[in-house]
């Protein structure tokens, strides 16, 4: 036990430093010294690890928050400028591969397509929630997995959607006419839920564990009976970088957990960040 807390001692104060340093940055946009950090910071916090996030102190707990915050400014700033970057090139998604994690976001689509698979027929109708400038989940789903689905995707942002509308303008007719885009907090989403088979929910859609409950509890409310909910969470060390989606948050939801995969290794490191921790849910019938 004491070397477990020495452990966690060390760990927090080293991802502490590391947020002083990415506080102090004069700007969170893509640069050497950004990336450096960003990676040193994924570097600590990826190896499997004995913290328990709810468990740290005040100040501990309030570092943590700001990080992730840091993370989502500094993952939305990367994700604009690469599809600013491959919207300027003539056929852009020819040149996908020039984004740093692109492979992390193919096996990330198989893993949750092989996944999503074993618990639900091929879905007419999904939405990811909380999709960004580079909509790459729901682009590489729709075009190696799910050739017959169509995806609506939501941010609240609507610069990020031009941004994704106009990448995945460049797409062939056969998925391009299957994604959309829309403009749209997850709160204010409600009659329209009920028509998808499958949502995803991004990892980053509530930024506090109270905001995440709070989502999937909207969602468990507006979607249909029999619905699907895949939610990305953190674990362990991971969630300093990422809100956590409790199990007791999905069942209150009024969902049945239908499995919780931890990808291993480097297997869905994506967007850079973080390895993301994932939970199917079926929502319940309210009969």
């Amino acid at each position: 036990m004491e070397a477990e807390n020495s452990e966690v001692a060390a760990l927090v104060e080293k991802i502490t430093g590391l947020h002083a340093a990415i506080s102090k940055l004069p700007s969170l946009s893509p640069s050497p010294e950004v990336d450096a950090l960003f990676t040193e910071l994924v570097a600590a916090c990826v190896p499997s690890s004995p913290v328990d996030v709810t468990k740290l102190g005040p100040e501990a707990q309030e570092m943590r928050q700001d990080l992730i915050r840091l993370c989502s400014a500094a993952e939305g700033l990367l994700e604009a400028h690469y599809s600013d970057m491959l919207t300027a090139l003539d056929n852009p998604l020819d040149h996908l591969g020039r984004f740093p994690y692109f492979d992390n976001y193919i096996n990330l689509s198989k893993l949750e397509h092989d996944l999503l698979s074993g618990h639900v027929a091929a879905p007419a109708h999904v939405a990811f929630i909380g999709s960004g400038p580079l909509p790459f989940s729901s682009l590489f789903l729709a075009t190696y997995h799910l050739p017959d689905t169509r995806f609506d995707n939501y941010d609240r942002c609507s610069v990020a959607n031009g941004r994704a509308r106009k990448l995945v303008g460049a797409a062939d007719e056969g998925v391009r006419a299957r994604m959309a885009f829309h403009t749209a907090e997850v709160a204010d989403l409600t009659a329209e839920l009920g028509a998808y088979d499958v949502v995803f929910l991004a990892a980053l859609v509530g930024m506090t564990s109270e905001e995440k409950a709070d989502a999937i509890a909207h969602l468990g409310k507006h979607m249909a009976d029999g619905a699907v909910l895949v939610a990305r969470s953190a674990h362990g060390a991971r969630a300093f970088l990422y809100p956590v989606v409790e199990l007791d948050d999905i069942g209150r939801g009024g969902f049945q957990v239908l499995a919780v995969h931890h990808p291993a290794g480097d297997e869905v490191i994506c967007r850079g960040f973080v390895i993301f921790l994932e939970y199917f849910a079926k929502m319940k019938s309210r009969i």
